[in-house]
């Protein structure tokens, strides 16, 4: 018997999502696809859906103010098409120290899911609103959620603990969980495929660059073992509307000095800063890089903002591996942003990287891609992830 499962993946400002016909063997493949772009944020370029079903390609230019919107309009487009999922899988960001493993969605689940959301803001609402909309709109379908912090259970504690009184961070649940675990997961299994090579024998650093969030991840044989993020999504690389590492007095000084409440704190670091506070313009990087050219004083600031982060972190990480062998980006930036590649390998070769310019602009972005120079003698990947096999093998997991 085969069946449909429809994956949804909502980041910051997106939804991906893809239906999968899974056959008797339970071999998957993409039967209907399609992602929602500038999901309630300010940008220049309206917001919009692309479907891809078949050799059919679909753009709907249609105000998307929020998750919620964009996942009835996919619901709908794929009831005009008569496709009917069988299960629904969600991304869950943010699954806390209860949830370490795929998950059933049931109503005594539900408010465990909820209990989440203070952990990750910008991501767990919008998946939980999701959750809401196809439990409203397809009762009788089983839905699950897969979430992207298990990847980074094997972070060792020196990693993960933050230098708190350990016995006030224990109480508090107060550590790094890390994020991006689902594309980090099928990134480093791609790379050691592409390679040739066993996962157990790669030290890799993997940059999934998104056009929401974006994190950096030490990756050893396949285990993590340092990520940028932490206890949420908001510390670590600049991102669209998120400030990545900020001093914390900074927040502290806001609310005793300049009568902001905790709350306007959490808008003003996890939804106006980052690249929509530096250039004042935009929280898209691609718009940012073209105001760049164009000669926009803050949006040059802001593009050399994130390449400086970026390139912090990947030297750091080298140097917590204690070497390199593979360095991977990913996500729409990662492989559609050859001048942020560029920019941030500038430099790295003291750690072995050296970039094919030629090959690193022409790299497609939908297929993996060596973007390394033949004498580099750490291979440089563009990798497109794709989450949502991820998210759906696992479906097939909790559904035998």
């Amino acid at each position: 018997m085969s069946l449909n499962l429809l994956v949804f993946n909502c980041g910051s400002s997106s939804l991906t999502y893809k239906v999968y016909r899974a056959d008797d063997g339970q071999r998957l493949r993409v039967t209907a696809a399609g992602k929602a772009y500038h999901v309630g944020t300010v940008t220049r370029e309206a917001a919009y859906l692309r479907h891809m079903l078949g050799a059919e390609t679909v753009t709907d230019v249609r105000p998307l103010p929020d998750h919620r919107a964009a996942a009835a309009a996919v619901l709908a487009h794929l009831q005009a098409r008569g496709i009917a999922p069988d299960a629904i899988g969600h991304r869950f960001v943010h699954g806390g120290a209860r949830f370490q493993a795929p998950v059933t969605i049931t109503g005594e689940v539900l408010p465990a899911l909820a209990a989440c959301n203070r952990l990750a803001p910008i991501h767990n609402p919008n998946s939980l609103s999701v959750i809401h909309l196809c439990r409203a709109e397809l009762p009788q379908v089983m839905q699950y959620a897969v979430f992207d912090t298990a990847f980074h259970a094997t972070l060792p504690e020196a990693a993960y603990r933050y230098a708190l009184p350990l016995d006030l961070a224990d109480r508090c649940g107060f550590r790094k969980f890390g994020f991006h675990g689902l594309s980090y997961e099928y990134v480093t299994g791609e790379a050691a495929r592409v390679l040739g090579r066993p996962i157990e024998t790669l030290k890799i650093v993997a940059c999934h660059l998104g056009t929401g969030g974006s994190s950096v991840a030490a990756i050893d044989g396949g285990r993590s073992v340092e990520t940028s993020m932490g206890y949420s999504p908001l510390p670590g690389l600049i991102m669209s509307t998120r400030c990545g590492d900020l001093d914390p007095s900074i927040a502290l000084a806001l609310i005793a000095e300049h009568s902001y409440t905790p709350e306007a704190v959490d808008r003003l670091l996890n939804r106006e800063s980052g690249l929509i506070g530096v250039s004042g313009a935009s929280s898209d990087l691609f718009e940012l890089i073209r105001l760049d050219e164009a000669g926009d004083a803050r949006a040059r600031l802001a593009v050399a903002m994130v390449v400086h982060r970026l390139r912090s972190y990947m030297g750091a990480y080298a140097a917590v591996l204690g070497g390199l062998d593979v360095l991977v980006f990913t996500d729409d930036i990662g492989v559609r942003g050859w001048q942020v590649r560029e920019r941030a390998c500038a430099g790295l070769a003291w750690c072995g990287v050296l970039l094919d310019a030629d090959a690193n602009r022409r790299a497609p972005a939908d297929e993996t891609a060596i973007v390394s120079a033949a004498e580099s003698r750490v291979k440089v990947l563009s990798i497109p992830t794709d989450e949502e096999i991820v998210i759906a093998r696992a479906g097939l997991g909790l559904m035998k």
